[in-house]
């Protein structure tokens, strides 16, 4: 029980922001894939970030559905990446965020998806972390322990889930100095179209 009242006694200045919809920013500080005994169980990967005054905060991706493994659906994640350019990285923190939509992202660019298992996503993300200078995510705000955004990942219906969320989707972009690009990683699920 102490180790309860602990948690509701930190962060009490962002405790009134949970799930807020917000857009983090923040050079990397440290990242790491889930572990278990159990494979079944891991399906996250953790990117954390220096953002600004409220210091360190944790990207959470969900890199495996178990929702879906569990209905007899297509665990895997589906990735779609945006390039662009830029000249000017983004202040680092924790800002409001108005929504995001994959469906007008997907409407200005083209993008293709492709399936990835757990290791190779993993994979994936490590491949674009050791490479940028910067990182900015979309998502819902959480304080616990710790500060993180959650929910990087499209919020339509999927086959495992029903609920149907439009403009509450997440991504994260990863920015790289060497030739001043940026890739946007969109994540959709099992029947998300």
């Amino acid at each position: 029980m102490p180790h309860r009242h602990r948690q509701r006694k930190k962060y009490p200045e962002f405790r009134s922001r949970q799930g807020e919809l917000v857009v983090v920013a923040g050079e990397l500080f440290d990242y790491a894939a889930e572990t278990s005994r159990d494979p079944i169980n891991i399906d996250h990967f953790w990117i954390t970030i220096r953002a600004g005054r409220p210091g360190l905060l944790r990207i959470a991706l969900s890199t495996f559905s178990r929702i879906n493994a569990h209905a007899g659906f297509d665990p895997r994640v589906r990735v779609g990446i945006v390039a662009s350019t830029w000249t000017k990285l983004p202040a680092a923190g924790v800002f409001e965020s108005r929504g995001l939509d994959y469906a007008e992202i997907e409407s200005k660019n083209v993008v293709t998806y492709a399936e990835y298992e757990r290791p190779l996503l993993e994979k994936l993300l490590v491949k674009k972390i050791r490479r940028c200078v910067f990182i900015e995510a979309w998502g819902e705000f959480y304080a616990r322990d710790h500060l993180g955004i959650h929910q990087v990942h499209s919020r339509r219906a999927s086959c495992g889930v029903s609920l149907d969320y439009q403009g509450r989707d997440g991504a994260i972009r990863f920015y790289f100095r060497d030739d001043s690009t940026a890739e946007m990683l969109l994540f959709k699920y099992c029947g998300q179209v």
